[in-house]
């Protein structure tokens, strides 16, 4: 249950994210309130995620998961460039990830 509430607040940052993007700096008012409202579902999910997950995982799952994810929204849907560097980059950051849950907890 505690991946599926994590998962949650990924899915939550992400839209967060995305809404931001269309807030046009919050000038604009429905992705602005879709931004808050999104960061603000993402964070309480994480804290429920914190009672009974460590720290370090949690957060590298949900930032790692949440800059991959976004990263490829940029390229695939919002044309940001899609270059050898960028895709790395992101693979680097999901690999570190795999990484930091292998390194194991107790």
């Amino acid at each position: 249950m505690v991946y599926v509430t994590l998962a949650g607040a990924i899915l939550s940052e992400i839209l967060a994210t995305t809404a931001m993007k269309y807030s046009d700096g919050f000038s604009r008012l429905w992705p602005s309130l879709g931004t808050a409202l999104g960061y603000v579902v993402a964070f309480a999910l994480l804290a429920k995620t914190l009672k009974t997950m460590d720290v370090g995982t949690a957060y590298a799952i949900w930032s790692g998961a949440g800059t991959a994810v976004v990263a490829a929204i940029g390229m695939v849907f919002l044309g940001e460039a899609a270059t050898a560097a960028r895709i790395i980059g992101v693979l680097l950051v999901i690999a570190g990830v795999v990484v930091l849950n292998l390194g194991g907890a107790h």
